[in-house]
């Protein structure tokens, strides 16, 4: 059967359709949309879905049994799912974390696609304003490693001294943890800039879409066609 969209054709899943998807501890619908929509809008015989793990070694494993073609990996894997994979870009090497991995012929080769939308993402703010990262996670890794390559003064914020952020006034703070930091409890001071990793977020839905769009070129080689821009 076929599907007309876009002035491309769609063909229905069969046994030849190519298989996409995620991994997190807690599925989102997030991935879903904008890798199915893109996928529907090309005409292209693949599919995306989000799956809930305990563990991502055995994620993993299904991955080369079913010849997954392309994965993402969301919080709390992106550290650990370096164990499994057979090779990485020098970035994300470098990072210690990854977001993305695509499989070819059961070699699993795994890339950061995080840090380069972070990267994009920060053009738009002053370098000379000191950057706070929230977080000591696999996302605030790749944040890390592209405020350093845009000469940002960076300073930590953890569970250990969470406190602080009370007392920041006139910088930018990176969110890369699942806390709403947007909670007005948190008496965060308005002078700050407040970019938010979160997808419910304005900035994170930014994020969101610049990422994906490295990531559709990575599973597809293709151009994004959904808008990116802030």
């Amino acid at each position: 059967m076929i599907i007309k969209n876009m002035n491309h054709e769609m063909r229905m899943i069969n046994k030849d359709t190519e298989i996409y998807c995620s991994f997190a501890k807690i599925a989102g619908n997030t991935g879903c949309q904008m890798m199915n929509t893109a996928f529907y809008y090309y005409g292209l015989n693949k599919i995306y879905k989000s799956f809930s793990v305990d563990s991502i070694e055995e994620a993993v494993n299904s991955v080369r049994t079913l010849d997954i073609k392309g994965f993402a990996i969301t919080m709390p894997y992106k550290i650990e799912v370096l164990k499994y994979v057979d090779e990485t870009d020098e970035s994300t090497a470098i990072i210690g974390a990854a977001n993305t991995v695509i499989n070819t012929n059961s070699n699993l080769y795994a890339y950061n696609t995080d840090a380069y939308a972070a990267k994009t993402f920060l053009k738009d703010y002053d370098n000379q304003k000191k950057l706070y990262i929230l977080g000591n996670g696999g996302y605030s890794k790749a944040v890390t490693w592209a405020a350093k390559r845009s000469g940002f003064n960076i300073k930590r914020v953890t569970r250990d001294n969470w406190s602080d952020l009370r007392s920041i006034k006139s910088s930018i703070i990176y969110n890369c943890t699942p806390v709403d930091i947007s909670n007005p409890m948190l008496q965060i001071d308005l002078s700050n800039d407040m970019i938010n990793c979160l997808v419910t977020t304005k900035t994170g839905k930014e994020l969101a879409g610049l990422q994906a769009a490295i990531q559709f070129k990575l599973y597809t080689g293709l151009e994004f066609p959904l808008s990116t821009q802030k």
